[in-house]
Order: structure tokens, then sequence, then C-alpha cells
């Protein structure tokens, strides 16, 4: 199984680095260029430019474990019911491995060029070793690209017998790693489902709907939002011209 998934993320990094080249070196090239000159103002001021009330992040979602479209969907919903209470509109494109294998699909949103506003997660079965620093919940690449453990979530689920647990722990794990990369560098807390380690009064906030961003994590991620939302406007309007 292990070497199964391995040739897998092997073959999608393949695909997913030869389809983004162009996106990677000149999109986000001039993405960084733009959030950089916006970072210049003050926060308050990047605040007060937030025009829609709920900025919205599409993310695409790979799923290399066994575990069931029905218990990824969950956790979407779990995942999208957090960012919901920071802020956001989150849409979940479920993206089957098949749409790698090299067969033409038209119009398959999976395969179309990453916008500033998409998010590549994957969906790992345990820790892998990679030259980004591994977390127990899963790790994070600014901008655009996440990845959570889903064996995290069985065993934190299994230590109570109650394996209807797992679709929540993982949503909140998802939630996690996309604060990363909408809350920067150092973005841990001392609350909320930020913070870097969970026991077992996480695990019941989590159960019980109550780890979530707090007000001021929420203030950043719809201000970061907003920007990506500016940059892919100010990008499809260049493309236009």
């Amino acid at each position: 199984m292990k070497i199964g998934i391995r040739e897998r993320e092997q073959a999608f990094g393949q695909v997913f680095r030869r389809q983004q080249v162009l996106w990677l070196r000149l999109r986000l090239g001039i993405a960084v260029s733009l959030l950089g000159a916006i970072n210049l103002a003050s926060p308050d001021a990047v605040f007060a430019n937030v025009a829609d009330p709920s900025p919205m992040l599409r993310v695409r979602v790979n799923n290399y474990t066994q575990a069931s479209p029905s218990i990824v969907a969950k956790a979407e919903r779990e995942a999208g019911r957090i960012l919901g209470e920071a802020g956001l509109r989150m849409v979940w494109l479920d993206c089957p491995m098949e749409h790698y294998g090299g067969v033409h699909v038209p119009q398959n949103p999976c395969l179309e060029p990453l916008e500033a506003t998409d998010i590549v997660l994957r969906v790992l079965s345990e820790r892998t070793q990679n030259k980004f620093q591994d977390t127990v919940f899963g790790f994070a690449v600014v901008p655009i690209f996440a990845s959570v453990y889903y064996d995290y979530a069985l065993r934190s689920a299994k230590r109570d017998n109650e394996e209807f647990e797992v679709p929540v722990i993982l949503g909140c794990v998802i939630a996690h790693e996309l604060g990363h990369l909408l809350l920067g560098p150092n973005s841990h807390s001392g609350s909320g489902v930020m913070q870097p380690q969970w026991g077992r009064k996480q695990v019941k906030q989590a159960l019980t709907g109550g780890l979530l961003f707090t007000q001021e994590q929420s203030k950043h991620i719809q201000a970061d939002v907003e920007k990506r939302t500016s940059v892919r406007r100010t990008l499809a309007s260049m493309s236009n011209t």
C-alpha cells in the first residue's frame, strides 16, 4: 500500500509540475510582487478594502488514502464550516487520481491552470519524508500547497473507539493546514484550531464545534483571501489585454 501511495504521489507530482510551470514561474512571480505591494499598506487599510464580506477560496482535493469519498466529503464540510466562521466561502473540488493519468477530459476543472484563489490539498495516509517540516497534522507550502494526514484523525478517533469522529477531526486538521497557508509563518496560537498540539481537550472542542479560528486570525484570513482575489482579477485583466 505504501508503495502504491508513493507511486501515485510521484505521478501526480510530475503532472502537477508540468502543468503548473507557467503559473509557478510567471503568474506566482507577479502575484508575489502584487501581494508585496499590497502589504505595504497598513493592516487597517487592508481590512477596510475588503469589499466582499465573504471572499471565496477553491480547494482541489487529492485523496491518496483509503478514506471513503463520504468521509472526505464530511471532512470538507466540517473544514468549510470552520473557515465559514472565519468569514470565507469555500468551494471543494474533488479530483480523483485518474484525472492525472494523461487522458484529456474537456473542461475538466481539476486540470485547469491554478488561480491565485486556488489551493491544492493532499490527503495522505501518514507522515512522509520530505524537505518540508512535517507536523503531527500535516504540512503546508505557501502559497497554494497543503497536505494532511488521515492516520492522525483515525488514531485520535480509535482512542475513543468512535470512528464517527474521524471526519470531524480530519475536517479540523484540514482547516488547521489551510490556516497555515492563509495566516503565514509562525501562525500557531495558544487557543483555537491553530494550536500546535491537540490533546483530549482540543478533540472534545472539535467534536462540539468549538475548535475555531480566533477573531484576529479570521480578520487576517479574510484579508489574505481578498488579496488573492485581487491578484486573480489583475492577472485575468492582464491576460485579456
